[in-house]
């Protein structure tokens, strides 16, 4: 299988024919390839974000709402399909996949897209009638958001379905080692009619790929999930540049076992926690 890259509503091959082996962890074969993409690639994904942007930042948000509520209601209809890529791709059971990771992607749509309605600015008269202070919510530009493989749709979807609600335009990366159902989210995003452009997914490594994104001096903010270095590397990258940054790093869970605890089930309650994502 030959996954693609989704940029401005197509499915396109990376520039440079640089592809990476994509592995079934069941077996440690070899069952796709995915593009590694370039610079180029990125910087076309980016045109198409930017393109994009001035009809998306003005679309009514009814209008917003009613796409991302049918991209929730295609990727509910698509359940067994994803689940089962899901589980391909990651390794975990497909039961976990249909019960917790597309679902909760689809939600994910579905609440940004209700609450993009509730969108508002307020304003506050000052102390003496004489000033007022007052917000306003607008859309950025063009953002990138980079996910990683242990919830690879929950958590793409976590960071894309609130930034295109807002009104902004994105280029986004899923993790190298779980990229199938960011591909098939590229044909539900076109099928509920999101305008092209709006959602761009490239595909390839950190180093090169994500780098690209991390370093484009017109890609407005960073969303990123994943090692506590890479964060690190990212905030270093990007803190000149006065990007916005959302980094969720290096999560941990340890597990504290007392003496007067039930054996039989904390063993099985370690045993799930531990190893269920994994299948």
């Amino acid at each position: 299988m030959q996954i693609k890259n989704f940029i401005n509503g197509e499915f396109l091959e990376p520039m440079q024919d640089n592809w990476l082996d994509n592995y079934c962890p069941a077996n440690g074969k070899v069952y796709g390839q995915i593009p590694n993409s370039s610079k180029e690639d990125v910087e076309n994904a980016y045109i198409a974000a930017k393109s994009a942007f001035p009809v998306w930042s003005q679309t009514t948000l009814e209008e917003r709402s009613r796409i991302m509520i049918k991209i929730s209601e295609l990727l509910e209809s698509n359940l067994q399909r994803f689940a089962e890529a899901e589980s391909k791709d990651n390794g975990k059971p497909v039961s976990l996949a249909k019960s917790v990771d597309i679902p909760r992607a689809a939600s994910n749509f579905r609440f940004f897209g209700n609450a993009i309605t509730q969108f508002s600015s307020e304003s506050h008269e000052s102390v003496g009638h004489k000033a007022m202070n007052y917000t306003l919510r607008q859309p950025i530009g063009v953002v990138g958001c980079i996910s990683p493989w242990n919830l690879p749709l929950y958590l793409f979807t976590w960071k894309i379905a609130p930034a295109i609600a807002a009104g902004n335009c994105v280029v986004a990366k899923p993790s190298e080692v779980t990229p199938l159902t960011a591909f098939l989210l590229g044909e539900i995003c076109n099928e509920a009619g999101l305008p092209k452009g709006v959602l761009n997914i490239v595909h390839g490594l950190g180093t090169t790929t994500g780098q690209a994104i991390v370093e484009h001096p017109d890609i407005k903010a960073i969303s990123f999930t994943g090692g506590t270095g890479t964060g690190a590397h990212i905030a270093k990258v990007a803190a000149p540049m006065f990007k916005k940054l959302s980094l969720e790093l290096g999560g941990k869970n340890p597990n504290i076992i007392f003496a007067d605890c039930d054996y039989d089930d904390m063993l099985e309650t370690t045993v799930r926690s531990s190893f269920a994502n994994q299948g």
